[in-house]
């Protein structure tokens, strides 16, 4: 006699049932109810963004190496703090205009939610560069502006003038990022409401603003090149806000914490780390970290902090990889101070590049070796065989250096023959097309994090999510 059997799937639906999502009625007929539900994840009551300008998958690991050796090891084994971060993404960077992007368009990615075109800050992509009418007819969201209307506290911290196309992402719309002081709007231009990136900065919202720039916000009368000569747009935000000007490493560590601040340290950018005295008025990108969590943390709102090691970037455009590689893991060190000194549990650190360069790590060098310095060959290895600390020698006869660039101002010339590379932290390396200025690369870049709305970082995704994750861990799209 057969017998009939359940088929296997059902037998196994009914098994992994829960008991739980079953009740009865009156009758005794079991009917579903809903399971009990999944927890929503954690919110974070912070977030601080770090951008690594320019800091390309290749920096990473050349800074990686770097700042083992400068420890004393051989440097591959070694990881930089938010290497150690549980979740990943990559990040893809292209403008809507262009396949290599640069860094007005990616920040406002960031921080509007929407692509939009090369050099241009808090506009859309309908936008034509240059034109204020356009600017004004399609703003963006900022990101910095939501932070402050919903209460919390906003912070920016950047090693690059204030007004520089990454932290102006923060709080400026502008049809060109270069139109960073009055004198430099074009004339055509003028007297259609638009306004300078610099008396932007002095009109905006923030309770912390950390970098460079005098230049573009005081008059001659000041030591700067605004078109009033007695302009002093600092004086105006502090009248406005109560707030305190800063200079000195010394001023921000005496200002009084229940005030907005803003530091100026430079008349441009902030010194390179490799070129800094140590009796340096200008504070580090570590301690600018530290004065802004220090400030903000006591907000009851929370906080949202963008901090930029900017001049990543300037080395790379100036062929000098031993410089970016220096600023690299200055930023590093910056993170791990977040990481050490928030909680875990209320703050999100994401850690991200705006863009890549054409920057390359090659050769076939052996194990430990001199990350800024020759190729040498592990022994045995290589045309010649290799003893293990003969530099590796090019079709040319002429050694060459592990790092180079595919463009840039240390281009090789052609008619004498390539030249004996330059080696060491101030070297310029060798590159292959000549160009005034080493140009961005376009290839994806990393997206690290840890905290309450990290798990979001994962796979590959466009740069504008990075605005989405931030809202979405602060509980903004709930």
């Amino acid at each position: 006699m057969m017998i009939r059997t359940r088929p296997l799937a059902l037998m196994l639906a009914a098994s992994l049932f829960p008991l739980a999502a079953c009740t009865t009625t009156d009758g005794g007929a079991p009917v579903a109810r809903a399971s009990a539900a999944v927890p929503a994840p954690a919110k974070a009551r912070n977030v601080i963004l770090f951008i690594g300008d320019g800091m390309g998958i290749s920096t990473i690991t050349a800074a990686r190496i770097y700042d083992g050796q400068k420890r004393g090891e051989s440097g591959e084994e070694n990881r930089l703090s938010f290497e150690k971060f549980g979740n990943l993404a990559l990040v893809k960077t292209y403008n809507t205009n262009a396949q290599v992007p640069d860094s007005a368009g990616t920040a406002t990615a960031i921080h509007s939610g929407s692509k939009t075109r090369i050099g241009v800050i808090g506009i859309g992509p309908d936008a034509e560069k240059g034109v204020c009418a356009d600017a004004l007819a399609h703003p963006l969201p900022l990101l910095g502006e939501e932070v402050k209307q919903r209460g919390a506290a906003l912070g920016i911290v950047t090693t690059t003038r204030l007004t520089h196309a990454t932290p102006a992402s923060v709080y400026a719309r502008s049809a060109d990022r270069d139109w960073e002081a009055d004198n430099q709007i074009p004339a055509d231009q003028e007297g259609q409401g638009c306004k300078d990136i610099a008396q932007q900065l002095a009109e905006a919202d923030f309770d912390l603003a950390l970098g460079g720039g005098t230049s573009v916000m005081f008059g001659r009368d000041n030591g700067g090149r605004r078109g009033a000569a007695a302009a002093d747009l600092p004086g105006d935000w502090a009248k406005r806000t109560g707030g305190t000007v800063v200079r000195t490493r010394a001023d921000l560590a005496a200002a009084p914490k229940d005030r907005p601040v803003l530091g100026i340290f430079a008349p441009s950018h902030l010194t390179y780390m490799a070129d800094r005295k140590p009796d340096s008025s200008e504070p580090t990108l570590t301690e600018m970290t530290a004065a802004a969590i220090a400030r903000l943390k006591a907000h009851p709102g929370g906080y949202y902090l963008m901090v930029e090691g900017g001049r990543i970037d300037h080395a790379h455009h100036d062929g000098r990889a031993g410089y970016a590689l220096e600023e690299a893991v200055e930023m590093a060190r910056a993170v791990q101070y977040a990481v050490d000194n928030t909680d875990p549990a209320e703050t999100l650190i994401m850690v991200t590049a705006d863009h890549s360069h054409v920057f390359t790590m090659a050769g076939y060098p052996k194990r430990g070796n001199d990350i800024l310095g020759l190729v040498v060959p592990p022994k045995g290895n290589g045309e010649d065989g290799g003893d293990g600390s003969s530099p590796l020698l090019a079709a040319d006869g002429k050694p060459y250096t592990t790092l180079g660039y595919a463009n840039g101002p240390g281009a090789v010339g052609q008619l004498n023959g390539r030249p004996e590379p330059q080696t060491g932290l101030a070297a310029r390396q060798q590159a292959l097309v000549p160009l005034a200025s080493e140009t961005h690369g376009g290839e994806d870049v990393a997206l690290f994090a840890t905290g309450p709305g990290a798990e979001q970082v994962r796979g590959v995704i466009e740069q504008n999510v990075i605005y989405q994750i931030i809202r979405k861990a602060l509980g903004w799209d709930d």
